[in-house]
C-alpha cells in the first residue's frame, strides 16, 4: 500500500461546553502523536524456563501530542489558558480524506514554546500529555 498524504491534518481544541464544539488550531506545520507505549512487568521467577526473564504487559501510556505552528499571537496566545489549567481538555486529531479518521483524546498542555529568530518567521511548538485512552472514530 502506498503512503498517505498528510496535508490537511488538523488538531482541534474542544471548548468544554455541552455539546462540545471543536475549533481548529490554525497554522499547523507538523503534528506528532499520540505516541502510545506500554510498560512491561517482570514476572521472572526462580523456576522461569532456561533462566530467561519473562514479562507481561503493564499499563499503557497514550504519550504526548506535539504540534509545530507558524506562531500567531492573535490565534495561539489563548492556549496559555490550557497550560495554566490543571484539568484535561478534549482535543481531536482529524486526518484528511481518504483516511477520514479522527483520534479523540483528553490532554493536559505541558509546553508552549515560541521562537522568534531575527532572520525567519515566528514559530512555536505546543506539547500535550494525553490522559486516558484515545478513541478513533
Amino acid at each position: 500500500m502506498p503512503g498517505r498524504d498528510a496535508f490537511g491534518t488538523i488538531l482541534k481544541r474542544g471548548d468544554g461546553a455541552g455539546p462540545e464544539v471543536f475549533t481548529a488550531l490554525g497554522n499547523a506545520t507538523n503534528l506528532s502523536g499520540p505516541n502510545l507505549s506500554r510498560d512491561t512487568l517482570d514476572v521472572t521467577s526462580h523456576d522461569s524456563p532456561n533462566r530467561y526473564r519473562e514479562f507481561v504487559g503493564g499499563l499503557i501510556n497514550a504519550g504526548e501530542v506535539s504540534i509545530d505552528i507558524n506562531y500567531d499571537p492573535d490565534l495561539h496566545d489563548v492556549l496559555v489558558e490550557d497550560l495554566e489549567d490543571t484539568e484535561p481538555r478534549n482535543y481531536q486529531l482529524v486526518f484528511p480524506a481518504p483516511i477520514t479518521a479522527t483520534w479523540n483524546f483528553s490532554a493536559v498542555m505541558t509546553g508552549f514554546q515560541r521562537t522568534a529568530p531575527f532572520d525567519n518567521k515566528l514559530t512555536g511548538t505546543l506539547t500535550f500529555q494525553v490522559s486516558g485512552k484515545p478513541t478513533i472514530t
